[in-house]
């Protein structure tokens, strides 16, 4: 499964292959490629952003975005980040845990765990209550990580909040916080 800053049209759609249907007309594709600026004053820029919802997703694109961009000399990706966040959290997880308290799908916890032990940032061990079942715990090279991209993910959320005091950060991370403990696992 891709970050949603990840996402794009299969190969063959790109190509428009025989016995494929593309997503979009040339002409879209070339829209897209060379963006009019946007007027913020037109009638439907002005509805969506007022709406709350697609303002969080917007944020949320460019944020993976500009994170991802941080991670990008590593070959990491944010949601290999989140993984060994959580795992800086605990003694060791079963990947099923992992997908169910970050929300990703299990199929996509097993790339993750993979591409993480191949660069030595985790492993996987026998789990203490059940030797059958094994934990994902994170490495010391996965700790040096995690304090080498503490100032990247800083330099990350202060572009995008560039436009807030202090307080408001404090203010807007607060409110972020008790909407996502009414949603969240």
């Amino acid at each position: 499964m891709l970050d949603s800053a990840d996402e794009k049209p299969s190969p063959a759609a790109e190509t428009g292959a025989p016995g494929t249907e593309t997503r979009e007309p040339a002409i879209a594709r070339q829209h897209i490629d060379n963006p009019s600026p946007i007027d913020a004053d037109e009638p439907w820029m002005r509805a969506l952003h007022a709406d709350t919802g697609y303002l969080l997703y917007r944020l949320g694109l460019r944020s993976g975005q500009l994170f991802n961009t941080s991670l990008q000399e590593s070959g990491l990706r944010l949601r290999h980040y989140a993984v060994l966040r959580f795992l800086a959290t605990t003694e060791g997880s079963l990947q099923r845990e992992l997908s169910a308290r970050l929300g990703y799908d299990p199929s996509a916890i097993v790339g993750l765990v993979d591409d993480l032990e191949k660069l030595g940032f985790a492993e996987r061990r026998p789990a203490p209550e059940d030797r059958r079942s094994r934990i994902v715990v994170l490495t010391e090279d996965g700790r040096a990580f995690l304090r080498d991209t503490d100032q990247a993910g800083q330099r990350v959320t202060d572009e995008l909040l560039t436009p807030l005091d202090p307080a408001e950060r404090e203010t807007l991370h607060a409110l972020l916080l008790r909407v996502a403990g009414n949603g969240f696992a």
